[in-house]
């Protein structure tokens, strides 16, 4: 095996939430804690012109949302970590899905204030079908929030995960007073604003030393807590983390860097190296010698200066090399990266080589789509990369005829990034744009005009959902196409799409085509 060291070095990881519980904040305190930023930004404050490393779109910034997953490379006690933060926002969901697909576990964080929310139960959805490692990082203690027990009950219940924890806090919200470490039986003092936790040694919780820190009261109660969880807990299985069983539990405050610490050094000795992907021929394993590698991601204008075009690959196998000839599966044709990336969110430094687990940015002119394969001559497809159906759709109305090509280009460079899909009405050239959610459309708008000086109005159309229609009987299918023209729509692969007024006609049409299969996803790399 070639690259073994390369590859246990190596933790490549996503952080989730709903919006607002902090993911953000906790990403920059990573970054800090690698080095890889002096000063932490600050997302919603308009006093402060530094904004959060990880929110580099415009209208990002705007909002105080993450919109697009960002990638981000750091070291830490000698392993490469790279970072993949993920919008909260439900309307961008889809985005975060696919980033899942590319990682090898998760953060995952919640509000202590306002515990479990409906994105995150659909996330775990997708991250426990995976079976992907997961540790939870609890956040806000410093706020008055729920009760911990209550909290993890909650957890466990709403997420169908059964919790480990690590650390034990000691109150919250203004009588906040730290967490202990059970594993390492250490004391870490909160100090409101102070960027340094105390760190005492505690072997013996009956040590009269405790007492002091803490007072003997909350002592007291955090002893309970302790004999509490040893006796229903135990100790950690790491096999049971690594198999998607169990999630170990952390307690913090994210904006006051407290408790992160505890978390990343834990991270660093239990999580995952790259794991293998499953492929249309057979499991890919880091340690093979060839490269592969597929694509998870593409984001356009980047740099809103120069009209690039990323991709964001996830190397699987092997080593990719600068200006090498690769084998580009779907179009199959050899291609070669003279600029290949990695990434500090917006900063990008030009990269010689890259290892299983590491994610590279590709200058892109449009040779790629997510889930394209790259492989060192082999033909496969790494699978599972899912497109979901849209539930909103829009007529894209041209506002201004003089930039009809700005807005053509526009619209094929924004869908293939995958917040939105693009259909084409069947037989006539009606533009109809896909999503999941309202706020995409906004960022589509926003970013038509403002990167391609396209202007155009959206409206709205009374789909429910978009279904890819396959058969084994051609004419059966023609003759539904024909029947149906007015709700029959082709995407940007000229794939056939039946787009439904409603979950009954949906269903009569599904009870009445026997012959037709109609798909709720369409398998990207199709």
């Amino acid at each position: 095996m070639k690259y073994t060291e390369e590859i246990n070095k190596r933790k490549t990881f996503a952080i989730i939430s709903h919006p607002d519980a902090g993911k953000t904040t906790l990403t920059e305190k990573f970054l800090l804690f690698g080095g890889a930023i002096q000063t932490a930004g600050a997302v919603k404050s308009n006093k402060i012109k530094k904004h959060a490393t990880s929110d580099f779109m415009e209208i990002e910034r705007q909002r105080g949302i993450s919109v697009a997953t960002s990638v981000m490379t750091f070291e830490y006690k000698d392993h490469l970590i790279n970072l993949l933060d993920t919008p909260g926002h439900k309307d961008f969901a889809e985005d975060t899905y696919r980033t899942l697909t590319a990682v090898d576990s998760v953060v995952l964080v919640i509000d202590s204030v306002n515990g479990v929310e409906a994105q995150t139960r659909r996330l775990m959805e997708v991250i426990s079908m995976r079976k992907t490692p997961v540790i939870v990082f609890i956040n806000k203690l410093d706020r008055d929030g729920k009760n911990r027990f209550d909290l993890l009950e909650e957890i466990e219940k709403e997420l169908s995960i059964q919790l480990h924890p690590v650390t034990v806090p000691i109150n919250s919200g203004r009588d906040f007073k730290g967490v202990y470490n059970l594993s390492n039986k250490s004391l870490a003092l909160f100090t409101a604003g102070s960027k340094d936790d105390n760190v005492v040694e505690i072997k013996d919780l009956a040590d009269p030393l405790l007492d002091k820190m803490v007072g003997e009261k909350d002592a007291n109660i955090l002893r309970e807590d302790v004999e509490l969880i040893d006796g229903v807990y135990g100790e950690l299985n790491v096999e049971d983390y690594l198999s998607g069983k169990v999630a170990p539990v952390f307690f913090g405050s994210a904006v006051n860097n407290f408790g992160v610490k505890e978390m990343l050094d834990t991270f660093i000795n239990i999580a995952p190296t790259p794991r293998p992907r499953s492929t249309t021929k057979d499991d890919i394993k880091p340690e093979d010698e060839k490269f592969s590698g597929f694509v998870f991601k593409i984001h356009a204008n980047l740099d809103p200066k120069h009209r690039d075009r990323i991709a964001f690959l996830r190397v699987c196998s092997g080593k990719f090399s600068r200006g090498k000839y690769f084998k580009h599966v779907r179009l199959d044709k050899d291609v070669r990266f003279n600029n290949p990336y990695s990434f500090l969110a917006r900063q990008k430094d030009v990269i010689e080589e890259a290892y299983p687990g590491d994610v590279v940015g590709l200058f892109d002119t449009g040779n790629f789509k997510i889930g394209d394969t790259i492989t060192e001559g082999e033909s496969f497809y790494f699978t599972g990369i899912p497109s979901f159906s849209p539930e909103i759709f829009k007529e894209v109305i041209n506002k201004d005829p003089m930039k009809t090509k700005q807005l053509e280009k526009g619209l094929m460079q924004l869908t293939d990034e995958g917040v939105a899909q693009l259909f084409t009405q069947h037989g006539g050239n009606k533009k109809i744009i896909g999503c999941v959610g309202e706020l995409q459309f906004e960022v589509i708008q926003y970013r038509l005009l403002q990167e391609y000086g396209a202007s155009a109005q959206l409206n709205s159309l009374p789909f429910y959902k978009a279904c890819w229609l396959t058969s084994k009987d051609p004419k059966k299918l023609q003759d539904f196409v024909r029947f149906k023209q007015a709700n029959i729509a082709e995407d940007k692969d000229g794939q056939l799409v039946y787009l439904a007024q409603s979950e009954w006609f949906l269903n009569t049409e599904i009870q009445n085509n026997p012959d037709i299969t109609f798909h709720f996803t369409s398998e990207i790399h199709k």
